[in-house]
């Protein structure tokens, strides 16, 4: 496993993958915990891997409003559900929004919107599988792993220019 550092507008992140994929968005917060910790003192830091390399000119383009989709290999770990609630997640097109309970039915069960949702908190790969486009049903900004404020950001980065 590898690692590198991204700054960004809304701070650093951590960006883990193996030769296979991306594993991991980290956010600062993430960094503070103790199996976070432990994965990280056995993964190598690089600057070089090519796959880290090619995700940090990908967010850095989406972050300059030069970019709307990633197209990168990814290899999060999940289970069934909660992957097919990701893979649901990278449909919702950029600067737009759906709520929870759409995101559920277009997995073919409306009622499952909680499911969705702890699904879509578990997201290790946050931005380029684009979970802050789920908001609540009433559109107020619900959950996420970097912070309400950070989902504001990049929100309004979406519909501020398009790519």
């Amino acid at each position: 496993m590898f690692y590198d550092q991204l700054k960004t507008p809304i701070g650093n992140i951590t960006i883990v993958a193996t030769e296979s994929g991306l594993k991991e968005i980290l956010w600062p917060s993430d960094l503070k915990k103790s199996e976070v910790v432990t994965k990280l003192q056995h993964a190598k830091k690089s600057a070089r891997h090519p796959l880290l390399g090619e995700a940090k000119r990908q967010l850095t383009e989406y972050f300059s409003h030069k970019r709307n989709t990633f197209d990168l290999p990814l290899s999060p770990e999940g289970t069934v559900f909660q992957k097919k609630a990701w893979k649901q997640l990278q449909k919702i097109p950029y600067g737009e929004t759906i709520s929870y309970g759409e995101q559920a039915k277009r997995l073919g069960d409306s009622k499952k919107a909680r499911a969705v949702g702890m699904a879509n908190g578990r997201n290790p790969l946050s931005i380029i599988v684009p979970c802050h486009r789920v908001i609540g049903k009433d559109g107020s900004l619900t959950g996420f792993g970097g912070g309400l404020k950070i989902k504001k950001f990049l929100l309004d980065l979406e519909k501020s220019e398009r790519p």
